[in-house]
């Protein structure tokens, strides 16, 4: 009987399978919003933008008399300026085999490639969240070191649906020894196939070599350096954003504060964002671009800006002025720290779309499997009778709602 040759849809079903089967962080966060760009024949080309909506809040009022609020909603943005591919090249004895061989052969590990940089992206993110349980320099070594960022989701009313946790080989491990104090749902199903541990704590909870490193700036603890009052900022100045810069002094003579960076100021608190109740620990701020001390000061951006009171309120202070307030990091000088995640799906965002089919282009293929897209686009070399594909994606990632999203150390020695 015939073989069947080898075509560019034949290879590209294949490829976007498998690079579905690969992907960890990827299908947990939230996939919707390739809905809400618009349905463009020919694909899409890197750099396109959509707004998307921030979540709006309201004040509970104690008196029977109506009081009317405004609605006020703040927006992001995802582009899809994340282009990834990999390259093939086949001869035509090689196009003539069953796709299996060639799948398990070649396309597979470049697949397994693939998906790691897709999952890679959105885990940088982490930077641009600011809560940050644990010990900065240990690992996870027990359900009690785990549980922690479960307990700060509870205290931040996040979801209890939807929430993940990724965690880097190290931690995966060390919870994983402490299984005999565990009840791992369906374990005896093999719910530690592939990585998954399983659900612990009501987090579904996965291991990725691909967990961020991050190197702490050299700064020392300093204070703030500047005027910061309840009038300094308003939501609606950040409703898009939530980007604050404030002046931090004392930092140490050109040293430097790193993006990823996390601190807290002496006696600025979080508050529940239901109640906008104090809880019992201190607000926490990520630094959002990389800066350099002079003379041992920085104006320095930071994600969430402070906001003092209503509907938005999300930090709690006796002070009337932060000026000369101490801070403290999370982590030590120059401290590296895997950047665990426990969140839940809305935290993050990933859009993959079509690419677009060039013009003159021949026998261009574009696949869609599960929200994922790829397309392989044929060439031949009649020379050295050989072809190759090039595979490509486009995809875009953001951190939609940083709120829902913690970073987890543990408190067990490495």
């Amino acid at each position: 009987m015939a073989q069947t040759v080898l075509t560019a849809d034949i290879i590209a079903k294949e490829a976007l399978m498998i690079l579905d089967n690969n992907l960890v962080m990827a299908k947990q966060v939230f996939r919707g919003y390739e809905n809400e760009f618009s349905k463009k024949v020919n694909g899409y080309e890197v750099g396109e933008t959509i707004s998307i909506r921030r979540p709006t809040d309201f004040t509970v009022r104690n008196t029977p008399v109506m009081s009317a609020q405004d609605v006020t909603e703040g927006k992001t943005t995802i582009t899809v300026n994340q282009r990834r591919g990999v390259d093939f090249k086949f001869s035509s004895q090689d196009l003539t085999l069953k796709i299996s061989e060639l799948s398990e052969r070649v396309i597979k590990p470049a697949m397994v490639q693939l998906a790691n940089e897709v999952d890679r992206s959105i885990m940088e993110l982490y930077y641009k969240v600011p809560s940050w349980v644990g010990t900065s320099g240990k690992k996870i070594g027990s359900f009690a070191d785990f549980a922690v960022a479960p307990e700060r989701m509870d205290e931040y009313a996040n979801p209890t649906d939807g929430r993940s946790a990724v965690l880097a080989p190290a931690d995966h491990w060390g919870l994983l020894g402490s299984q005999t104090a565990l009840y791992i749902q369906d374990a005896a199903k093999g719910a530690y196939r592939k990585g998954s541990l399983g659900e612990i704590g009501g987090v579904d909870t996965y291991m990725s070599q691909n967990i961020p490193v991050h190197t702490a700036g050299t700064r020392t603890n300093g204070t703030i350096g500047a005027a910061i009052t309840s009038a300094t900022i308003t939501y609606d100045a950040v409703k898009d954003s939530m980007e604050q810069t404030i002046s931090l002094a004392g930092l140490g003579t050109t040293n430097t504060v790193k993006k990823g960076d996390v601190f807290t100021i002496t006696g600025v608190y979080a508050v529940n964002p239901v109640t906008k109740a104090r809880l019992g620990f201190l607000k926490q701020f990520t630094v959002l671009e990389d800066a350099t001390a002079a003379a041992g000061a920085a104006n320095v951006k930071i994600w969430p800006a402070m906001i003092w009171t209503g509907a938005f309120k999300n930090i709690d202070t006796s002070d009337s002025d932060l000026n000369g307030k101490a801070v403290t990091w999370k982590s030590a000088a120059s401290a590296v720290d895997r950047q665990n995640l426990v969140f839940h799906k809305n935290a993050f965002a990933l859009v993959s779309v079509p690419l677009v089919s060039p013009p003159g282009a021949v026998d261009v293929s574009r696949r869609s499997y599960k929200g994922t897209n790829v397309r392989v686009i044929p060439v031949y070399d009649g020379v050295n009778d050989v072809s190759s594909f090039r595979l490509d994606i486009l995809y875009g990632v953001q951190a939609i709602d940083p709120r829902l999203a913690h970073r987890l150390s543990g408190n067990t020695n490495p």
